[in-house]
């Protein structure tokens, strides 16, 4: 009997070690999932033009809250800058990193004590606090510790006010981000804002800033309301109200507050939190928020100094900021035909920066969320089939027909390419040839065959920039025609991928505007740059010397149209140091070594172009100065827009060692990484592994590489053999000469 005692009790024994074990094995998962989210700094661009914010947000999430320092110009496109010492209010989304403003709706303001108008607060810059999913201030002349975080629709707050004093908020319904030129101009075009008990508020707003588009939304509140004011409107033409409201003052005087929106109803935005955020426990939800983050920042391990690990993960964050998913809980959405759609997948992603994403963002998702790319897909051809064709700039669901061509066409085919199922094939290039083949507004195809490209008296596109990038698309159109064994579409869109070569004016070696007559542009300077808005130009926030590189699909055919080899090496040298003034004369247009404007997309591969010209060197020297310059940790630290990712992208890649020239090829040219080790976690079996053996400050020259330690020549690693798993390690040394690596 006592044996029967002693092995009952080493049987609980061992349970209660197993139980032990087992939690400690959880925490250690959690530690692991949430422990790469130390080294982000959402700080970083918030000053300068990068356009970032400070806030709380769910990965992919509909919503951003966080503070807004102000909206009345360009460097409000986020709604914040750093160096601000007032603070307005909190809104509850925002774009990150981009040239255009728009959101920031639903401002709240909290202040204590008696009721005033003016409520715009000073804040200690020391207790500014944000990480992944949380932002945190204390409001100097309101008198209260404002905490934020959020789920995926809803966002979250928590207002501690002065003991005993009358907690208020005010509210501002007709709140959003408008650029100087639309200040005075109606945002809101009509409205709706209903009480519908003491704690709850719900409504619409219908608004016009980049878009037109419509949001519900649902305000619920812990406490009740025991007052309300309607302010009077600042000017005779607002189609909107601002609300002060009040509670009842406690010795603890917590008030917490849930936001919920939706592009659909009201009743849908009340779908979103209640199952979302059902409850009050403000600590739940940032932690939720905390491990979400965890787990998209934990796809990468990487080891560096402080800075390096600072710089990696807060360009993994700002890559997951955007596109957002904007259906509800029960998959429904408003996409570009205005009316009430039902998502399959229960995702509809929008803001889409395409013409900046597709570069390097989008190739990067195909490597750390592969998982993601069905529903990216399927988003764009919903979008297509109800708007007449694949989405430009898409925001909220609707078109802003920014930027020029489309390049959802090379993220579809990219996805298509490199074998993701999750989506129809046929009806995917269905969607892609009828965006390239039938016309809108922003491509006239009938002019663009005509000619064999945009004549600049002809469009008010930028005529050689809007060539150049459509023949890219033409070039992704081919391959996927090709591989669906379409052979009459493959040489339609093959043919057309060579109008590049129309634009070439064999004179001056440069990318140059053509009339309807065949004449070239004149005068012609090469350095001019023209802005995307600016009538008559011939490029895309751009000029001459940077378009001139932007055939991504062949470039060894634009080599030999600049006299080989040699010739394009010496123009490139040229290129990354020649100066000019107006070189300085867009907003767009940071980040300059010489022509190379890495503040702007359309340089953004043209470094790893000396790998072409057998010159690798002279890039790994490039990415190096561009990574060590342009990317710092502090914020000021982004040389340029954020732009949705594609320039945190830039950098994931090139510190890894590697880009994607050609988005669509499945190759990733190397350059030089510029971490130690970086390990990419592919599957629960797989991992990409990276080292840079002798790694220094001098030593930032590749003198060899080994793939799974062997000797590897090829000057790029592809698609398959990254996703496969296995070891690339580059052996760095500072010696400048090029050898036959890569070659």
């Amino acid at each position: 009997m006592l044996s029967y005692y002693k092995m009952q009790k080493k049987i609980i024994y061992l349970f209660l070690v197993s139980v032990i074990s087992a939690c400690k094995s959880a925490h250690l998962t959690r530690k692991a999932d949430i422990g790469s989210n130390q080294y982000v700094n959402p700080f970083i661009g918030t000053a300068f033009t990068g356009h970032t914010f400070p806030g709380a947000c769910y990965p992919l999430g509909m919503i951003q809250a966080g503070p807004q320092t102000g909206n009345f110009n360009w460097d409000y496109c986020a709604g914040y800058v750093y160096t601000d010492s007032i603070i307005e209010g909190f809104s509850q989304n925002r774009l990150n990193g981009t040239g255009v403003p728009d959101l920031g709706d639903l401002l709240v303001q909290p202040f204590s004590g008696s009721i005033r108008e003016n409520v715009t607060s000073r804040y200690h810059k020391e207790s500014e606090q944000t990480f992944p999913g949380y932002y945190g201030v204390k409001l100097v002349d309101n008198k209260v510790d404002v905490r934020i975080t959020a789920s995926p629709h809803v966002a979250f707050h928590s207002y501690q006010f002065e003991k005993n004093e009358t907690p208020n908020l005010l509210i501002d319904f007709q709140s959003g981000q408008v650029s100087y030129k639309e200040r005075f101009n109606t945002r809101v075009l009509e409205h709706e804002i209903t009480f519908d008990n003491d704690v709850t508020i719900s409504g619409y707003t219908k608004c016009k800033g980049w878009v037109e588009r419509v949001y519900y939304f649902v305000i619920e509140f812990d406490k009740p309301i025991q007052q309300k004011q309607q302010l009077d409107k600042r000017d005779v033409r607002e189609n909107a109200s601002r609300y002060i409201i009040s509670f009842e003052g406690h010795e603890e005087n917590v008030l917490n507050m849930k936001i919920a929106m939706s592009s659909v109803s009201v009743e849908n935005a009340k779908k979103n939190m209640n199952s979302e955020i059902s409850d009050w426990n403000f600590d739940n939800v940032r932690q939720s928020a905390e491990i979400e983050w965890g787990k998209y920042l934990s796809k990468v391990i990487v080891e560096g100094s402080e800075d390096q690990k600072a710089s990696f993960y807060s360009s993994l964050y700002r890559l997951y900021i955007q596109p957002n998913n904007i259906a509800d809980v029960d998959g429904s959405y408003v996409g570009p035909n205005k009316k009430r759609s039902q998502s399959s997948s229960g995702k509809f992603y929008s803001t889409w920066s395409q013409w900046d994403i597709f570069r390097a963002a989008f190739p990067l998702h195909t490597i750390l969320t592969p998982e993601l790319i069905p529903d990216f897909v399927n988003s764009m051809l919903d979008y297509s089939e109800q708007q007449g064709h694949l989405p430009v700039w898409s925001l909220w669901g609707q078109e802003t027909y920014t930027m020029i061509a489309n390049h959802s066409v090379p993220m579809i085919v990219d996805a298509y390419l490199k074998g993701f199922g999750g989506f129809d094939e046929q009806r995917a290039y269905n969607e892609v040839k009828k965006s390239l083949t039938v016309s809108h507004r922003k491509s006239d195809w009938s002019v663009y065959d005509q000619y064999g490209y945009y004549p600049f008296d002809s469009v008010r596109v930028e005529s050689v920039s809007s060539t150049l990038e459509s023949g890219y698309n033409d070039y992704n159109a081919a391959l996927m025609a090709k591989k669906m064994g379409k052979d009459n579409d493959y040489q339609f869109f093959s043919r057309r991928a060579d109008f590049y070569k129309n634009i070439f004016d064999p004179e001056t070696k440069y990318m140059r505007g053509r009339d309807t007559k065949g004449n070239w542009r004149n005068p012609f300077d090469p350095f001019k740059l023209a802005h995307a808005q600016e009538h008559g130009g011939d490029y895309t926030e751009g000029n001459a010397a940077q378009y001139s590189w932007h055939v991504l699909h062949d470039i060894p055919g634009l080599i030999d149209l600049m006299g080989g080899k040699k010739a394009a090496e010496e123009r490139l040298d040229y290129f990354f140091s020649a100066t000019h003034e107006s070189s300085r004369a867009v907003l767009d247009v940071t980040g300059l070594i010489g022509q190379y404007a890495h503040g702007n997309e359309p340089s953004h591969h043209i470094v790893y172009l000396y790998n072409y010209v057998d010159k690798p060197k002279k890039a790994q020297e490039l990415i190096h100065k561009i990574c060590r310059d342009f990317y710092k940790n502090k914020p000021d630290g982004l040389i340029g827009n954020e732009d949705c990712g594609q320039m945190s992208a830039w950098y994931i890649f090139s510190a890894l060692g590697f880009y994607p020239v050609d988005p669509v090829s499945g190759e990733f040219v190397f350059g030089a990484p510029q971490i130690p080790f970086a390990r990419i976690n592919i599957s629960e079996d797989k991992t990409f592994t990276v080292r840079a053996v002798n790694l220094s400050e001098d030593n930032i020259f590749v003198d060899r590489i080994e793939w799974n330690g062997k000797p590897y020549n090829r000057k790029y690693i592809d698609y398959k053999s990254i996703m496969s798993g296995g070891e690339l390690t580059f052996y760095m040394t500072n010696e400048k000469q090029d050898s036959s690596y890569g070659i």
